[in-house]
Formats: structure tokens, C-alpha cells, sequence
């Protein structure tokens, strides 16, 4: 048995759905229904009643839904304790990180932050978004760092956990450029003639902001799904080989643009990019769950700068409004 399944099972008991389940899971929904099979071939049993709409548990779904929370927890207090007994565990800060954020915010965030706190050990676990989520409410690591945007919002409980905002940054149109540093493709596009479009899967994060995006425009964009991946390296890579229009983060994208290897694909127009906040955010310490004095140690400092950023930027917004006329 997979403790994957265990998850799964647990999602569609809580759902009772499948497709919604196998959305929170990343997977598709043949590929979910399998594994819910696969569960119920090493049990013996079966625990889902398929003749009822939404989907329930059977008897012995009901009698196992107790057993795999039980096994969860069982099994994430063990790898806590194991991690513990580990001779850096108590001094190494655990990062959950969706992929994107790991490879374009992570290591310049890293560089700025130990030149004022100093030296950090840390490690990073990249997932997509709902598994760095999942992560953390496992209390499988430290820190949390992703994004958020108000209509895709990350679902944890403000009393539970505290929240730090660090930046925000744009998710745009970018296609190749010509030997001129022009962008090959421009939105929107007609209907005769649409653009090739090179998108994420249905279950990406980033996926959902390029589908706000495209509900909100006030112009339709014409667009030709031509690939789709749910890493937006991989988008980056088909477009810098000319393939097609991709939604990316601008940090995704800043040598690539800086060198003329990208461009901007919507004109300059914001009415097709939607912006995102970067959130960190913690498990608050309790009697109960002290968590690491280092984790502590950060957060206070990281709460500390963002304070004298807010004062800052208020007493520039007050000296700007005396000078105006």
C-alpha cells in the first residue's frame, strides 16, 4: 500500500467527488480512480458506493476513513520524530515551495535575506501549490512560501498560521523574438487566424491565474491550445523555441527579456495579466508546538523588516503628498 492512497482516499471522502478530488490531487481522473482501485484490491474491500451521486462510502469506507487518518498521523509523527533525531533538524529551516517560486524568487530571496540575518541552513522540498499546502498542515516543514491571489486563495486558517507578505510580481504573455527583439506573436489574435498557445495543465496553479486572465478580458483572446505541461520552465523552454504564446512570472523570464530572447506579447496592455502576492507563512508556535527557536529567530526578523518597509513607505507617501501641489 502507497501512503498516497491513503491521501486520495481521504480527499474523496471528504469531497465525495472524484473529479474534484483528483483536481486537489494533481492527477487526472482516470488516474485517481485507479489508485482509489488499487486501495481497495490491497483491503480486500470495497469502500466507495459508485450507484450514488455525489459519492459516499460504503460500511467499510466509513470503518477505514477513521483508520487512514489514524495511519496518516501515525505516519507523519514518525517522520517528525525522525527528523528530529536528525544533528541539523533543530537548526535547518524547511521550505515548502511550489516549483516556480523555487527557481525564480527562492535564491535571490536567500541571498538578500542571509546578508542581514546572517548564514542559514536550509531545505528545500519544491511541489506544486496544494502539495507545499498539504506539506505544511502535515507539519512536514517550517516554512510555507507561495503565491496567492484574493479568487485563488490559499485555504489556511489565519488562527493557526501567520502569514507574511514579501513581494507581488505579474503574470503576463511572452513569445519568442525576432532578430529585431520583436515579439513574434502579438495578442490577440483573430478568429480566422488564432495564435498557438502553449498553456498549463487544468490543475496548476498558475493554470487557474491564466484562466482568470482569459475570463476577465475585455478583448477575447484568440488562442490555439497547442502543448500543455504544468511547469512553467517547460512553457518558458517551448517558447524561447518558438512555439507559441505562454502566461509565465516575470521573474520567470527577466534574462530572457533583458536579452531579447522574450517579449512582451499583450502590447503593454495590463488588461491581460492578472498580479499576484508572494506569501510566507508559518505554523504559529504554541505550548503544545513550540516548533525551532531558529524558525522563531527568522520570523521575528522578517516581521521586523516588513514594519520598517511600512514606515517607510509612509513617510515617503507623506512627504510626497506635502510637496504636491
Amino acid at each position: 500500500m502507497e501512503t498516497k492512497w491513503l491521501e486520495d482516499f481521504i480527499s474523496l471522502a471528504e469531497t465525495h467527488s472524484f473529479s474534484r478530488s483528483a483536481e486537489l490531487r494533481h492527477v487526472t481522473q482516470p488516474a485517481f480512480s485507479r489508485r482509489i482501485q488499487s486501495l481497495e484490491a490491497w483491503l480486500g474491500a470495497d469502500l466507495i458506493d459508485r450507484t450514488s451521486y455525489p459519492t459516499r462510502l460504503t460500511p467499510a469506507g466509513e470503518v477505514f476513513y477513521e483508520q487512514a487518518l489514524e495511519m496518516l498521523g501515525q505516519i507523519n509523527n514518525a517522520r517528525a520524530l525522525l527528523r528530529g533525531k536528525r544533528p541539523t533538524a533543530h537548526t535547518t529551516v524547511d521550505f515548502a515551495v511550489p516549483h516556480t517560486l523555487s527557481l525564480t524568487f527562492m535564491p535571490k530571496w536567500i541571498t538578500e535575506l542571509e546578508s542581514g540575518f546572517g548564514a542559514l541552513h536550509t531545505r528545500l522540498i519544491a511541489l506544486n501549490v496544494h502539495d507545499a499546502v498539504m506539506t505544511m498542515v502535515e507539519g512536514g516543514c517550517d516554512l510555507l512560501l507561495c503565491y496567492h491571489h484574493p479568487r485563488q486563495p490559499v485555504q489556511l486558517d489565519a488562527s493557526r498560521y501567520d502569514m507574511l507578505t514579501l513581494g507581488s510580481e505579474a503574470l503576463r504573455a511572452y513569445a519568442r523574438c525576432d532578430k529585431s527583439g520583436v515579439p513574434e506573436l502579438l495578442l490577440p489574435g483573430n478568429a480566422k487566424s488564432p495564435l498557438p498557445f502553449m498553456s498549463y495543465t487544468s490543475n496548476a496553479y498558475l493554470g487557474r491565474m491564466v484562466e482568470l486572465i482569459l475570463s476577465d478580458a475585455k478583448r477575447p483572446l484568440h488562442l490555439e491550445k497547442r502543448y500543455e505541461t504544468d511547469m512553467a520552465e517547460g512553457l518558458k523552454m517551448m517558447a524561447l523555441e518558438g512555439h507559441g504564446i505562454v502566461f509565465l512570472p516575470e521573474s520567470a523570464v527577466t534574462r530572457e527579456v533583458k536579452q531579447k530572447q522574450l517579449a512582451r506579447a499583450d502590447g503593454g496592455q495590463s488588461e491581460w495579466e492578472v498580479n499576484m502576492e508572494i506569501r510566507l507563512y508559518r505554523e504559529r508556535p504554541s505550548a503544545q508546538r513550540p516548533g525551532k527557536p531558529i524558525v522563531s529567530r527568522l520570523w521575528d526578523y522578517l516581521v521586523q523588516r516588513s514594519d520598517a518597509k511600512s514606515r517607510a513607505r509612509k513617510r515617503k507617501t507623506a512627504k510626497t503628498a506635502k510637496t504636491s501641489p
